[in-house]
Parts: structure tokens; C-alpha cells; sequence
């Protein structure tokens, strides 16, 4: 007798497959800059915060760039579920094009631009600037390709080649942890160059990341080929479609990164000790959302392949095993944070009166993780059905309406304190959860909605 395969299961190890490798792919890059920042502590607190304002632009850059990552990405795997790989291969090879001509541009800024906004830290000893200056500098030199293979990077870990930039990202983050300790410091024989070893450490190690990716592209080796005739050959009407596609995500994702901004402003207001847990806090999310955001991408990707071969029932499906594999995952990391909380917080400061307060607090990081990784992979599912205009104006709503207007009348005009602004979290993400959740439920209807 033939034994008929489960769907289901096979479902489950597909979601699996796809979701795990993008989480610890994610999470390593994450890890790797907390180490680092450990790192540079150990020079001097006016290091780290010098290097840590030089890392705020990159990832602001980052951010900026998702329009080319996001947008080729969810082109790319509706045509590879539809089977024409002609097109995939060339929407990779216009947005590496559009990537190499941004990553000069952008070189440039950090270069030149960066350095004179370092003139607003007040520091009489101008230490923190030089460091972040230096750090800024030497990574803007490598710029080229470390932004370039940021982009191919992204599409391939959009388009589900997950075990492949799980890779990646693995030997060129033990690389970075590995120059960053003996540069900084000195070790083994090497000069002592502190933030001007970490920059070097940085644009080695992607350097490195950027030949092993051209690599794979050109031999072959993963879901897509980069033709040299599509990076020489610009084509209008693909750029077009590229911005139409991502412009949406870089808005909601530099709306989100505002309201976060504005969170910290009112931590800030409150106390020296509520800013301190807050941002404690927010480094520990930071790991966290990494974790979510593997979901998302395995979500958008399966969504995104059965939306191009028209297999509505299946993309639903799909989503919804990510949504419950994400939540499963939530739940574990949830009770890791509670019982391990003070010890958590006591790496990061010695200060009983941050670690005091953070314990209180965390209750509600702890009970933030269910919603957050149940709607951020939700949110992938609906890229993957090109939703992202109402992913954007969700976002812009939901921080004006919770993380701005919430927040401030629950900390302050109802003195709830620092809790108050985890606790409106718990409810944005908890009603955004909501709201994906029945969108994505209408397939194929909303995928018609956006063709439109």
C-alpha cells in the first residue's frame, strides 16, 4: 500500500526549512553587534557612544534600502512561482545595478556628511566624536560592497535561499567578532587600532561576505543567476516597478523606527534610571524582533511563491503554520525571559536601581513577545501578497494613534511611568495582530486589490 504524505506535515518542514535558518541568519548579525559594542565598552564609555551614533546612520542607510530589498524580493518570488526565471534573474541584476550606483552615493555621506553631524554630541573632549568619526569613515570605505551585497543578501533571503545567507551571514559575522578582537585590543601580534580596527573589521568581513555571495550567484548555486547583461543594461520600467513596490515598506519602517525614537524621548523625560531600563530593554527586543522577523521572511517568501503560481489556498495555509510555528517560538523565548530577567538585565549594569525597576518592568517585554511574533509574521505574509500599502498607513496610524498619542496620555497623564510605554506596545501589537490577521484571511481578494 502506498502511504499517501501528510500536507500538513509537509507544510510544517517546508515553513521549517525556510523559517530557522533566516532566524539564526538574522539573529547572528544582531548578537554580533551587541558583542562588538562589548567590545568597544571596554575602551572607554565615550567609544562606545561615538561608534554607537556612527552605527545609528548605517542602519538608518539599511532602512532606507529595504525600497530595493523588499521590492525585488516580493517581484522576484512571484515569478519564480510562476516559474519564469528569466524575469527573476533579471529583477536581481536591475536592483543590484540601481545598488551599486546608491552604495558610491552613500559611501559618500558617511564619508563627508556623517562626520559634521557628529558636532551635535556634546562632549568638551571631543573623544566620542573622534571615535565615532574614525569608525564611520573606515567602514565608509568599504561602502560599495558591503551595501551591495546588503541588497543581494536581502533578495536571496526573501526569495527563501535561507540556508544559504544563514551561510553567509554565519562566517562573516565570526569574522567580524574575530578581527574586531584582534584589532581593537591588540592581540596576537596585531596593532592596538580600537574604533579604527572595529571599522576594519567590519568592511573585512562584508567584504569577504560580498565575494562568497558573487560566487554562489554566478555558479549557479542558489535560486537565481546574476547575468553581467542585466547589471550593464538599466531598464526603466523594472526601476519604476522596484520603487513602486518597496517605497511602502521603507515608509513604514522609518515610521516605525520614529515612534521608537519618540518611546525613548519619553523614557527619557520620566527618569535617568526609566531611560536606562528602557534602553536595556530595547536591546533585548532588538534580539527578539530579529527571531520574528526570520518568521516573516520565511512567511513572505512561501506566501509570495504560491501567490505567483495562483495556489491561494495553499499561500493561506502556509501563513498561518509560519504564524503558529512564530507563536510556539514566542511562547518559549517568553518564559526564558521571565525566570532568567534579573540575571538578563545585571549584564548589561551593575545599577540596583536600574535592575530594581527593570525586573518590574520586563513583565511586560515578557508578555510584549506573544503579538509581536505572531504580527510580525503575519505582516511578511502580506508582503509576500503585496500588501504594502496597508501595511504602511497601518503603521502610520498605529504610531500616531499608541506609540505617540497611547503612550504619553498612559505615563504620563495616567502616571503609569516607564511600564506605560511597554504595556500601549502590548496593545498596538496585540490590535495590529488583529487587523493582519483578518487581511490576510481574504486572499485572493486583497492580492486582486493590489494588482489594481
Amino acid at each position: 500500500m502506498d502511504i499517501i504524505p501528510n500536507k500538513n506535515t509537509a507544510s510544517l518542514k517546508e515553513v521549517l526549512k525556510t523559517s530557522f535558518p533566516a532566524v539564526i541568519d538574522l539573529s547572528s548579525q544582531t548578537i554580533t553587534w551587541l558583542i562588538e559594542a562589548a567590545f568597544i565598552g571596554h575602551l572607554s564609555a565615550l567609544a562606545l557612544a561615538g561608534v554607537g551614533i556612527a552605527q545609528q546612520f548605517i542602519i538608518l542607510t539599511f532602512s532606507i534600502l529595504l525600497t530595493f530589498v523588499v521590492g525585488s524580493s516580493i517581484i522576484i518570488v512571484h515569478y519564480l512561482g510562476a516559474g519564469d526565471k528569466w524575469n527573476a534573474n533579471h529583477v536581481l541584476g536591475q536592483a543590484l545595478f540601481i545598488g551599486v550606483i546608491i552604495s558610491f552615493i552613500i559611501g559618500l555621506f558617511w564619508y563627508f556628511a556623517v562626520p559634521l553631524l557628529f558636532n551635535l554630541i556634546k562632549d568638551e573632549s571631543s573623544l566620542a566624536q573622534n571615535y565615532g568619526i574614525v569608525y564611520i569613515k573606515t567602514v565608509a570605505l568599504f561602502s560599495p560592497l558591503i551595501i551591495t551585497n546588503f541588497i543581494a543578501m536581502g533578495i536571496l533571503r526573501g526569495i527563501g535561499d535561507t540556508m544559504l545567507t544563514m551561510t553567509i551571514s554565519l562566517i562573516v559575522n565570526s569574522i567580524n567578532l574575530a578581527l574586531d578582537a584582534v584589532l581593537i585590543f591588540g592581540w596576537l601580534g596585531f596593532p592596538r587600532l580600537e574604533t579604527f580596527g572595529a571599522g576594519l573589521a567590519v568592511g573585512i568581513a562584508h567584504s569577504v561576505g560580498f565575494i562568497i555571495t558573487l560566487v554562489y550567484l554566478r555558479n549557479r548555486k542558489s535560486s537565481l543567476f546574476l547575468a553581467v547583461a542585466e547589471i550593464t543594461r538599466p531598464k526603466i520600467s523594472t526601476f519604476k516597478k522596484l520603487f513602486k513596490m518597496g517605497l511602502p515598506t521603507t515608509v513604514e519602517q522609518f515610521v516605525w523606527a520614529t515612534g521608537q525614537i519618540v518611546l525613548s524621548f519619553f523614557a527619557a523625560r520620566i527618569s535617568v534610571t526609566a531611560l536606562a531600563v528602557h534602553q536595556v530593554l530595547v536591546r533585548v527586543q532588538s534580539v527578539m524582533t530579529m527571531v520574528y522577523w526570520g518568521f516573516g521572511i520565511a512567511g513572505m517568501s512561501l506566501v509570495g511563491k504560491n501567490i505567483g503560481a495562483k495556489q491561494f489556498s495553499e499561500a493561506r495555509k502556509n501563513g498561518r503554520i509560519v504564524g503558529l510555528v512564530a507563536l510556539v517560538t514566542a511562547i518559549i523565548l517568553a518564559i526564558v525571559l521571565y525566570f532568567f530577567s534579573g540575571m538578563i538585565i545585571s549584564v548589561f549594569t551593575a545599577n540596583q536601581d536600574v535592575i530594581r525597576l527593570g525586573k518590574y518592568v520586563i513583565l511586560a517585554l515578557v508578555l510584549l513577545q506573544l503579538p509581536r511574533a505572531v504580527n510580525t509574521t503575519y505582516a511578511g505574509n502580506l508582503r509576500g501578497a503585496a500588501d504594502l500599502n496597508w501595511l504602511m498607513w497601518l503603521a502610520i496610524a498605529s504610531v500616531i494613534i499608541n506609540e505617540i498619542t497611547g503612550a504619553y496620555l498612559l505615563s504620563f497623564t495616567f502616571g503609569f511611568g516607564l511600564i506605560g510605554l511597554w504595556i500601549i506596545q502590548i496593545f498596538d501589537e496585540s490590535g495590529r495582530l488583529v487587523l493582519n490577521y483578518r487581511r490576510f484571511n481574504k486572499l485572493p481578494c486583497s492580492v486582486e486589490r493590489n494588482k489594481q
